[in-house]
């Protein structure tokens, strides 16, 4: 009885030696390559840490919880501007510096759905004239929002090369341009920057 106490103990003790021994193999200096986590969510992330369930039903609740709790922190993410948390789109240094390029600067694409409508109202308008004036406006309009994702993109893509020389910046153009679609007040992630301020 007591023997095999004093064997779990000595396993366990063998066992605590091994993990220091390859912790301490890393460097002290040497980055770990992620951020430390915050105390509430370490303590978070221990009770979720809990053995799969043998009962299915119950298995297929705690995944629809970890869903649910995950999609909770994307959104709060998107309304908050939190790397940790944002879908693998939003990610990273070079689609941040994407959205605020596009944020500070005012841009006629974001204006495109509200003109949109009152272009289609005037068309249906039964009045010849104002139906000619539809469609010229919205020739107009079409040609100065090409105009002007052509200027955002040239200038997007003029500054990442600048900052991100040599790193991967492949889709960040055009998904900067795509943001520029939404108006401002509907775009997730929210703008953390002011219009006019320098990205």
């Amino acid at each position: 009885m007591f023997r095999r106490r004093s064997d779990d103990a000595a396993a366990s003790a063998t066992v605590l030696e091994k993990q220091d021994e390859t912790t301490q193999a890393r460097d002290p200096q040497a980055k770990k390559g992620r951020p430390t986590p915050k105390r509430s969510e370490a303590e978070a992330n221990r009770r979720t840490r809990v053995t799969v369930p043998k009962d299915r039903k119950e298995a297929a609740r705690q995944g629809r919880e970890r869903m649910r709790v995950e999609r909770e922190k994307q959104r709060q993410a998107l309304m908050n501007g939190d790397e940790r948390h944002l879908p693998a789109r939003d990610k990273g240094p070079v689609r941040k510096f994407a959205r605020d390029y596009v944020d500070s600067r005012w841009s006629l694409a974001e204006f495109f759905l509200p003109a949109a409508v009152v272009i289609l109202v005037l068309s249906i308008v039964k009045v010849p004239a104002l139906q000619l004036l539809s469609t010229l406006l919205f020739l107009l309009f079409f040609v100065f929002v090409i105009l002007d994702f052509v200027r955002l993109g040239l200038g997007l893509r003029k500054q990442l090369a600048e900052r991100f020389a040599g790193q991967n910046t492949r889709g960040a153009v055009a998904y900067g341009i795509m943001r520029t679609l939404q108006m401002r007040r509907l775009r997730l992630p929210k703008p953390q920057v002011r219009r006019g301020e320098k990205p």
